[in-house]
């Protein structure tokens, strides 16, 4: 009997030595684990300590390039502490770190010096410059291999596009040092970089594409560029305060670095037609004034299926290749208003076939050849009011992931005058300025109104704001008729497009009709003017067009 308790003692001796091992090894875990937990988690959520102790990118970066060789990184936009704490708790032996110097620019400097209303591209006098932006010397930093910056990103909001200059001015240290490192050794020798950008804002889509995104986490995002796209921004102007050339008409030693590098990919002019019928004449007028000029681009036209089987005939006919997309609606445009679906032209992002795209809005004809257009980077366009584009030119680089982005923004960034125009100014804060003459906007206020019968003729396209030449009787301009639109009206411009309209086949001029409600329209308007006794006195004009007797339904 003894002898079996003495047993049973044993056994629960033992047990009980069991359980106060495990109760200690679980206290030791749990306490020890809780310190790497809560430090793992400071390193994944405290932007310092995720900087300077273990940076997500450095693996990344180490599995891309292939190897265990030292990393050469170059930092933006970090004071002296930030930078010897780097290199107390960076990747020792690994890593090599030098902190980028350069002057930051004036704060007295704003957006509007760098994206003025309007610059005088006629002056041969004064050659056409930008304000400052300093860059580091950058022969002192040509074999980086990783540049890290820190995003100013104060003022920032998914909701509002951001004109901050001090913010365009790292973008483009960072794109200038990548470029620069990346073809260290020579043009025919190109090295792996990679930029990582730290700040909730992350860097301006502008500069750096979507497409190069290796990996975002957090507030860290690491890119990939690709150098013949970045080198092509950083030969831009930094604003609109300076035409931005083509590169065949830049200095020598420029031309001399990119003429073996063009881009050699295919092209297309695209247009968008949709809710409508409206502008089909317009569009075919448009396909043949550009075949006119001896064009080498494709011409796409992308429609919904508000457009007959016989108006795609007639298109077609007239030289667009046709593809059926789904509209898209303006979320802030009212219901039933001329712009309800112009966003549908985001689909131009989709066309990912073609390596560049130059949007063009049907309601405009092109002179002279235009192809040298697509030698500019996107967003490249010409001006239309205070900092923004106008959006019937665009140069495009179709991309997925940039749509996707577009689509996700259209819901949160609002639009100024409920279009695609305000959008994209919204989106794309930092464009690149095309000669007016691109895209001729025929508009004329009280500044510009003598100017309405003086269009020179050597522009290379014409935009036909207000009422449309094939909206008209060819006699004149009917946006005479209305007092508003007068500041659309010039005859000279209207006369320009109906010579093509005339040098078109016949079968074609069918398109361009008048249906009874536009005949009755015209003349209830001319009624009205005369009423009105308005100035210019079109509404005495005899109206000849013989349209007026050949209505179609």
């Amino acid at each position: 009997m003894a002898h079996k308790t003495l047993h049973s003692n044993q056994k629960l001796f033992t047990l009980s030595l069991i359980l106060l091992s495990l109760s200690l090894l679980i206290f030791f875990i749990f306490f020890g684990s809780k310190n790497n937990v809560v430090n793992r988690f400071k390193v994944e959520t405290d932007q310092p300590n995720q900087l300077f102790t273990n940076p997500r990118w450095f693996d990344l970066i180490q599995e891309e390039s292939n190897g265990d060789k030292k990393i050469k990184v170059g930092l933006v936009n970090f004071n002296e502490e930030e930078v010897s704490q780097y290199e107390v708790h960076g990747h020792g032996s690994l890593v090599d770190t030098v902190r980028v110097h350069f002057d930051r620019v004036s704060k007295v400097r704003e957006w509007k010096d760098f994206f003025p209303i309007w610059i005088n591209e006629d002056s041969n006098l004064h050659p056409l410059t930008c304000p400052e932006i300093p860059m580091p010397r950058l022969e002192e930093y040509r074999d980086l291999n990783v540049v890290v910056a820190k995003v100013p990103c104060d003022g920032w909001t998914s909701e509002s596009g951001m004109r901050d200059v001090f913010r365009l001015q790292v973008n483009l240290v960072v794109a200038n040092l990548l470029v620069r490192s990346g073809w260290a050794k020579g043009p025919d020798v190109k090295r792996e970089v990679y930029a990582v950008f730290i700040g909730h804002c992350g860097p301006m889509p502008e500069i750096f594409r979507c497409d190069d995104l290796l990996r975002k986490e957090g507030d860290h995002w690491v890119y990939k560029p690709e150098l013949k796209r970045l080198k092509q921004k950083v030969l831009m102007p930094p604003g609109t305060c300076q035409i931005a050339y083509p590169f065949g008409k830049t200095d020598n030693a420029r031309q001399n670095k990119l003429k073996n590098r063009q881009f050699n990919h295919r092209e297309a002019y695209v247009t968008v037609l949709h809710s409508s019928e409206a502008y089909v004449c317009g569009a075919i007028a448009l396909a043949q004034s550009i075949i006119r000029t001896n064009s080498t681009k494709d011409l796409l036209l992308l429609h919904d299926e508000h457009v007959s089987p016989r108006s795609l005939t007639g298109l077609r006919t007239a030289g667009w290749k046709t593809r059926q997309i789904e509209r898209i609606r303006s979320p802030f445009a009212e219901k039933g208003s001329y712009n309800e679906w112009n966003y549908s032209k985001l689909r131009i992002w989709l066309l990912t076939w073609y390596h560049k795209v130059v949007f063009i809005d049907s309601d405009l004809l092109v002179f002279k050849n235009m192809d040298w257009v697509f030698q500019y980077p996107q967003i490249s366009a010409a001006g239309n009011d205070r900092t923004l584009f106008n959006s019937g030119i665009m140069v495009i680089e179709p991309s997925l992931c940039t749509f996707e982005d577009l689509m996700l923004k259209s819901f949160k960034v609002g639009s100024y005058n409920g279009g695609d125009q305000g959008f994209l100014n919204e989106v794309f804060t930092w464009w690149h300025r095309l000669p007016k003459e691109v895209n001729f906007l025929k508009y004329f206020d009280g500044n510009h109104s003598l100017d309405r019968e003086k269009i020179p003729d050597d522009l290379s396209a014409i935009h036909y704001l207000g009422l449309k030449p094939w909206m008209c009787y060819r006699d004149y301009d009917c946006n005479w008729d209305i007092k508003e639109r007068q500041v659309f009206a010039s005859d000279k411009a209207h006369e320009k497009w109906w010579q093509v309209y005339d040098e078109m086949p016949e079968r074609l001029k069918q398109y361009c009709g008048l249906s009874p409600h536009m005949n009755w329209r015209i003349k209830k308007w001319r009624r009205i003017a005369k009423k009105l006794s308005l100035p210019y006195e079109h509404w005495k004009i005899g109206v000849t067009d013989p349209r007026q007797y050949n209505l179609v339904q």
